[in-house]
């Protein structure tokens, strides 16, 4: 009895763990992360196609998408903004970053960022002629 007991056991656990196995290759593991840290230095242009987005060149090559928590004034007409971090001088998350725009008659506007992304080279290929920064 205690051993057939033994066998149900042992056959149940390797059930379970076979099960794993196959749920683990069904859920291939996620990609890592896109490396979204940049200096403020090194942005070389920018495009805002409206008052809530903004996208910017780092380096010549790379392209970051800025979402405005808030609509800011004017910044889709400005010709300079600054992007100035709030913990030092590189961005990592959408909480170091914060958009200056001088809105016509109201002034200097800081705009907090809500999200940050690193796009791809194929999205930074899809994006329409004015929100290529």
């Amino acid at each position: 009895m205690k051993i057939h007991l033994a066998l149900a056991a042992s056959a149940a656990a390797f059930l379970t763990l076979a099960g794993a196995t196959a749920g683990a290759a069904d859920n291939p593991a996620k990609p890592a992360a896109r490396n979204q840290c940049f200096w403020t230095r090194n942005v070389t242009g920018f495009a805002a196609p409206d008052d809530h987005t903004v996208y910017v060149r780092v380096n010549y090559r790379d392209v970051y998408r800025l979402d405005l928590m808030v609509a800011c004034p004017d910044v889709n007409w400005n010709q300079r903004i600054a992007l100035v971090s709030r913990g030092g001088s590189n961005i990592c998350s959408a909480l170091d970053a914060e958009i200056v725009s001088h809105a016509t008659g109201i002034g200097r506007q800081r705009c907090p960022v809500k999200t940050l992304t690193k796009l791809t080279p194929e999205e930074i290929a899809a994006l329409p002629k004015h929100a290529k920064p």
